[in-house]
Formats: structure tokens, C-alpha cells, sequence
């Protein structure tokens, strides 16, 4: 089974060194979202807003680029 790797860039990059086993890059991608979704949760709103692009990039065992996952929050005053 082919392993794909979650990379998260931020004002930061966390590099994904030990990935995940899953059956294609379409569970990949839903796989990316749900961990995002989760790692979300868990960061006060506050750290969010910071006019900064959070961005998942989802690679395949070859470092190859299969999908990036980009979002930005903004304060508005």
C-alpha cells in the first residue's frame, strides 16, 4: 500500500516524516482534510486569525506533490 505524507505550513513548516499507509491519493486527500479538521479544533481562535496562510501540502512516498489544502482567516474590525 502506497504512503503519502501531510506537510503543514504555517508561519512554520511540520514536516510529515512518517506518513500514512492508505489505498489511493483520493483517500489521501480525505484523509489531509480530516487531520486539518482536527488540528483546527484544537488552536484558540486567536492563533487563527494572523493574516497568515495555513497550507497542507499532501505528497506521495516519492516527495511527488498530489494535493495542497490552503486557507486563510482574517480578523475584520
Amino acid at each position: 500500500m502506497p504512503r503519502y505524507f501531510f506537510h503543514i505550513h504555517h508561519t512554520s513548516t511540520q514536516t510529515d516524516h512518517e506518513g500514512k499507509e492508505l489505498p489511493d491519493k483520493d483517500t489521501a486527500l480525505e484523509e489531509g482534510a480530516a487531520t486539518l479538521g482536527r488540528l483546527l479544533q484544537d488552536i484558540p481562535g486567536c492563533l487563527l486569525a494572523c493574516d497568515e496562510p495555513w497550507r497542507m501540502e499532501i505528497t506521495d512516498e516519492f516527495a511527488d506533490p498530489l494535493f495542497e489544502i490552503e486557507f486563510i482567516v482574517r480578523r475584520k474590525t
